[in-house]
């Protein structure tokens, strides 16, 4: 309790002198997402396994830059060459549909409470717009070092829900009937970890995670960990923060439902493409 004392000055001390100037700055994200890949008991051939594989791989990694400012934030996929093997075919889309991949800009306001993200779903672009999440975080004593700046620990519970590999590679027709048939989605609620520097004294942090006296630097999910390796603090050129505006706009339950449909039909047509079972994608 002493040390979040502590950090609760220096988040009241700091932020009363830097947000007195045009306070704003770019924090750059190196991201690592574990891959559990299931089959489902699908015998597909190993070198196309292991492309799937390695595609998976490539997408699980990612850098990512989160410009901010006293209310507004950006975070953005970093833009590099496409890598070899990665291709904006059909498989490469499918692939990145199930990664969740796209590298859309994700606008937070904490003063508004609101959130934007522009997302292109098949060719199809919507528009989310919908209030920050809210995570009921549990300040711990814990602090360490990430770079030169000290961070302090926070942790939240979260509820998720998130396709299920398995059901996508299920075989189809008489595994539709059995008993023990995968369900389409997982639902199920994860620890959320967190450390974050009273130093840099902005209510921000990666993607859609926020609301801690001071910037997220590290974060994990038991499946994804995202590590702060640089920041650059007001910088010379000043940093725009758009908020995105493209696209069909959509409430975020509108939009899960738009993706569990598109992804219940590719995964239809993924399994018309087995050997007797139909036609295939057109």
């Amino acid at each position: 309790m002493k040390k979040f004392l502590f950090a609760f000055a220096c988040f009241l001390v700091f932020g009363n002198s830097l947000f007195a100037q045009d306070f704003q700055g770019k924090a750059y994200y190196e991201s690592k997402t574990t891959i559990n890949m299931d089959f489902g008991g699908r015998q597909i051939p190993e070198d196309r396994k292991k492309m799937i594989l390695e595609r998976m791989k490539q997408m699980s990694e990612r850098t990512y830059i989160l410009s901010f400012n006293r209310t507004e934030s950006v975070y953005k996929q970093e833009e590099k060459l496409e890598q070899p093997g990665m291709g904006q075919g059909r498989g490469g889309m499918r692939m990145g549909m199930m990664m969740g991949a796209g590298g859309e800009d994700y606008y937070k306001n904490v003063k508004s409470g609101k959130y934007a993200v522009s997302k292109d779903l098949f060719g199809k672009i919507f528009l989310v717009n919908d209030s920050l999440p809210k995570l009921q975080w549990q300040m711990q004593a814990e602090t360490k070092k990430i770079g030169n700046y000290t961070a302090y620990k926070a942790t939240a519970v979260k509820h998720v829900s998130e396709p299920n590999m398995r059901a996508f590679f299920q075989r189809g027709s008489r595994d539709e009937q059995a008993d023990d048939k995968e369900p389409e989605v997982i639902e199920k609620e994860i620890e959320i970890v967190a450390w974050y520097c009273p130093e840099i004294p902005v209510n921000q942090g990666p993607g859609e995670y926020w609301g801690l006296p001071g910037l997220i630097m590290e974060l994990n999910d038991g499946r994804t960990s995202i590590l702060c390796s640089k920041i650059v603090m007001n910088p010379k050129e000043k940093i725009e923060i758009k908020e995105p505006k493209k696209g069909k706009e959509v409430s975020q339950a509108e939009y899960d439902e738009i993706s569990r449909k598109k992804m219940k039909e590719m995964r239809e047509n993924f399994r018309s493409m087995r050997p007797g079972g139909g036609r295939g994608m057109h």
